[in-house]
């Protein structure tokens, strides 16, 4: 198995992407710290792995003390930590017009200093395990859609963290830092968003082809699959790189301007 004997923390993990990333692992013969906010699910998931595989921790990120009590909590337990995954990430609407300091200033804490502060707490012991971080980012770093304009930002800050601390880290320390783009995944949150903007619960069955040439957006497993490789030795000393997963190209593309639109992803 890949990822044999390794333990590794994904934030976000009761649900979605982080859901997807710490089954994969838990298969692939690693331990899991599953964190999350929502109880219920994070239980379901520990129940499904097995408490002898996986341990779950509830609390915002934003809590002082969280990091490390995350990185401590896989210590106590498992002895050691190999990898980070950051996962947990604020999604929600925001533009120019509607976005105050309040606002900006809590999507720039869970999704780009909360990542930061736990790769921090994590640091000693990842350069012990010679061991990794993956960010899981957004195709929305490099611009984004107006309505996702804080979202945006706060990813594409992310993505300079995993480029800066890739190159840096690896070469002082060790360690190893890249980072996933995904693009557009039907996770459960996604799905409830779209209900809530109005769309009928089968939306994702017809897609503008704009959107989803294949005929559908990806799935929560496939961003798994790719994390897999940056959890793994199998990447060997790559550092610093971002991959995106999305269906088209995201530069020079020119989709068709006579497809409908529907509520921003």
């Amino acid at each position: 198995m890949t990822l044999e004997h390794k333990i590794i923390i994904v934030t976000g993990s009761c649900t979605g992407i982080g859901k997807a990333i710490a089954k994969r692992c838990v298969a692939e013969g690693a331990k899991v710290i599953i964190h999350g906010l929502e109880e219920d699910l994070g239980k379901e998931v520990l129940t499904e792995l097995g408490t002898d595989k996986a341990l779950l921790h509830i609390e915002d990120l934003r809590n002082d003390g969280c990091p490390a009590r995350l990185v401590d909590l896989a210590l106590s337990t498992f002895g050691r930590l190999d990898a980070v995954v950051n996962n947990a990430a604020l999604v929600a609407p925001g533009n120019i017009h509607d976005t105050d300091a309040e606002k900006f200033l809590k999507f720039i804490s869970i999704n780009t200093l909360a990542p930061f502060l736990l790769i921090q707490a994590a640091l000693p012991h990842l350069r012990a395990a010679k061991g990794c971080v993956l960010n899981i980012g957004s195709i929305n770093a490099w611009s984004g859609e107006p309505d996702l304009l804080p979202y945006s930002i706060s990813k594409g800050a992310l993505m300079t963290m995993t480029r800066n601390l890739g190159d840096s880290l690896m070469r002082d320390e060790g360690v190893r830092i890249n980072q996933i783009n995904p693009g557009w995944v039907l996770t459960e949150n996604e799905a409830q968003r779209k209900q809530e903007h109005g769309l009928a619960t089968d939306w994702d069955s017809h897609l503008p082809s704009v959107f989803a040439p294949a005929g559908r957006i990806l799935r929560p497993e496939e961003i798994a699959a790719a994390a897999l490789f940056w959890l793994s030795d199998e990447s060997g000393p790559v550092s610093g790189q971002v991959m995106e997963l999305e269906q088209f190209p995201l530069l020079g593309r020119n989709p068709p301007k006579d497809n409908s639109t529907i509520p921003n992803n």
